[in-house]
């Protein structure tokens, strides 16, 4: 049975290619179809490199800016002013695009905000991961956003050079309710330990200004990276404790949770409830996403070990 490629309900075309009336009035109330990407994914990649230097947001993966034409039911590929990225797969890597649509529901289905985002087909079928920009608002206007490369002082070729108690700081230091926004960061960082990604740098951490207050980025940038790297040896790309790897419920509970955030016993027992009762939605979401059988059974696979590590399995009161 096919699935919606953005909210992963059942659809009726074979190839997996249709969408759910959900699926596509997340994008716009109006929007009634998704025409495939007029470009195949060479075209994708030479039209990534020939932009980048346009484009206000970069980073190692191709990247596309693009508008959404509503009555078109299509992405339109532009130089400024976009309200999309589009992200094609990154050579020699595999499954990449499927790898991050089915990563970021499942931070939905935990509780973290992320923004509106899926796969569209381009014509020659390979998949294209999109991304809503949330700094941007209204027909121009655009939202103060600095990553922590930014705010600690580095620049992108240190993205690895802290720790992630320095991340911890930065908040105290920069937002507006440093309390509230705490809580969200240990769900993150738990949440990227056990879909394995241990890429999270400087560069994927963000503060937006909005409204006059400072507070964590909507999350983004999130995968399973060691389902693509296939030998990562680190856990985290930033150290806890002097750590990246062997990192363990005591470490990030006791030790980064309660003494370092100073979350409240309450607050972390919530906090892992929530993961507890997210297990069930991550293997339906994982049995439903675009990626190829063998890749599921991986990810599904290091989830589960992950799981165990911190002693979290189906429906457990923590």
């Amino acid at each position: 049975m096919p699935y919606c490629p953005i909210s992963f309900q059942k659809t009726t075309k074979s190839d997996g290619s249709s969408f759910s009336l959900e699926g596509l009035r997340s994008l716009h109330p109006k929007l009634t179809r998704l025409e495939p990407l007029e470009l195949t994914h060479e075209e994708q990649l030479r039209e990534a490199s020939l932009r980048a230097n346009k484009m206000s947001v970069q980073g190692v993966q191709p990247k596309l800016s693009a508008q959404l034409k509503i009555k078109e039911g299509r992405f339109h590929i532009v130089d400024q002013d976009g309200r999309y990225l589009l992200k094609p797969n990154p050579p020699p890597f595999e499954e990449v695009p499927a790898n991050e649509a089915v990563t970021m529901s499942m931070a939905t289905a935990v509780g973290i905000d992320v923004p509106v985002h899926g796969l569209v087909q381009a014509v020659d079928g390979n998949w294209v991961y999109f991304v809503k920009r949330f700094d941007r608002i209204g027909r121009n206007g655009k939202l103060h956003v600095e990553d922590f490369t930014q705010l600690l002082g580095s620049n992108r070729n240190q993205k690895y050079n802290s720790t992630l108690e320095r991340v911890a700081n930065a908040i105290d230091q920069y937002c507006s309710f440093p309390a509230l926004e705490k809580p969200k960061l240990a769900r993150r960082l738990i949440f990227c330990f056990l879909t394995g990604n241990e890429d999270m740098h400087l560069k994927n951490f963000s503060l937006i200004k909005a409204d006059g207050v400072v507070k964590l980025s909507p999350a983004y940038d999130l995968l399973n990276t060691t389902l693509v790297l296939q030998k990562a040896v680190e856990e985290s790309a930033l150290p806890l404790a002097g750590k990246k790897k062997k990192l363990s419920r005591t470490l990030w509970l006791d030790y980064f949770a309660r003494d370092r955030l100073k979350m409240s016993p309450r607050s972390i027992d919530i906090m892992m409830q929530d993961f507890a009762n997210a297990i069930p939605k991550w293997h339906e979401m994982l049995h439903r996403c675009h990626l190829s059988d063998k890749a599921k059974t991986t990810y599904l696979s290091l989830l589960t070990t992950r799981l165990e590590r911190l002693n979290l399995t189906l429906d457990k009161r923590v």
